[in-house]
C-alpha cells in the first residue's frame, strides 16, 4: 500500500495540456467530487463549493482572464472552479454556521452554545481573523486547498491527471461567476481552479528538495 501511494504521488504532475479526445467517465469524476466532499476542514464547516464548467463557450470566456489555464481550458475533460465562502457565511454566528451546526452536524443545544463560543474566540483572538474581510476569506481558502489536494491525489490514484490553477484575474473571474453563472459573490469568492483529464505529453522527471532539507526533528 505504501508503495502504491508513492507511485501515485510520482505519477501526479501539473498537466498543462490534456488529450482532448479522452474523457473522464461520469463515475470516476463523481468519485473525485466525493473525495472533495469528504475532505476535512477547520471546525468541519466545509466552506467550499465546486463549480464544474463543461460548456465550451463558458470556458472560452474564462480563458480571457485565466492566463494560467490556457492549455487546460481547451483540452481538459473536466474543469472546476473551487469557491470559498466569504465573511458573510464564515463569521461566527452566521446563518451558514448555524446551518452547519444544526442541520449537518446535528449538535445538541448545549454543545452548540460551546461550539459557537469557541469559534468566536478562535476568530477574534487565536487567529485574529476579523482584522479584515480578506483575512477571513484567506482562512476559508486554506480549507479548500485540503479538498483540492485530496481530489488531485485521488484522481492520480485512478490514473487521472490534473492541474491546479492560480493564474487568473480574481476580479474578472468573480464578475464571470456573478454574470454568467448567477453565483452570489457576496457569499462566495474564487479560491483556486483545477483541471482533470488525461495527459497528452510525457511529463518531465519530478524534482523535489531532499527530505533532510525540509525536515527538523526536536527529540
Amino acid at each position: 500500500m505504501k508503495n502504491k501511494f508513492l507511485e501515485t504521488m510520482m505519477f501526479r504532475h501539473a498537466t498543462k495540456e490534456f488529450d482532448s479526445e479522452k474523457k473522464v467517465s461520469d463515475e470516476d469524476f463523481n468519485f473525485i467530487l466525493e473525495i472533495g466532499r469528504l475532505s476535512p476542514s477547520s471546525f468541519g464547516f466545509e466552506p467550499w463549493q465546486f463549480v464544474v464548467v463543461q460548456n465550451k463557450q463558458l470556458r472560452e470566456k474564462l480563458k480571457e482572464f485565466s492566463w494560467g489555464a490556457q492549455g487546460q481550458l481547451s483540452t481538459a475533460s473536466h474543469f472546476v472552479i473551487i469557491l470559498a465562502r466569504k465573511k458573510k457565511g464564515m463569521i461566527y454566528g452566521s446563518e451558514f454556521v448555524q446551518h452547519m451546526l444544526d442541520d449537518v452536524r446535528h449538535l445538541p443545544a448545549d454543545v452548540k452554545v460551546l461550539y459557537n463560543q469557541f469559534y468566536e474566540k478562535f476568530q477574534k483572538e487565536d487567529f485574529n481573523l476579523l482584522e479584515s474581510d480578506r483575512a477571513l476569506f484567506d482562512w476559508s481558502c486554506k480549507q479548500t486547498y485540503i479538498a483540492l489536494a485530496n481530489m488531485m491525489t485521488g484522481a492520480a490514484y485512478m490514473g487521472i491527471d490534473s492541474c491546479p490553477v492560480e493564474g487568473f484575474d480574481t476580479n474578472r473571474v468573480e464578475e464571470f461567476l456573478e454574470k454568467e453563472l448567477n453565483i452570489d459573490t457576496e457569499e462566495f469568492g474564487v479560491s483556486v481552479m483545477v483541471a482533470f483529464g488525461f495527459r497528452k505529453n510525457k511529463p518531465k522527471i519530478k524534482t523535489r528538495q531532499d527530505l533532510e532539507s525540509i525536515t527538523k526533528w526536536y527529540k
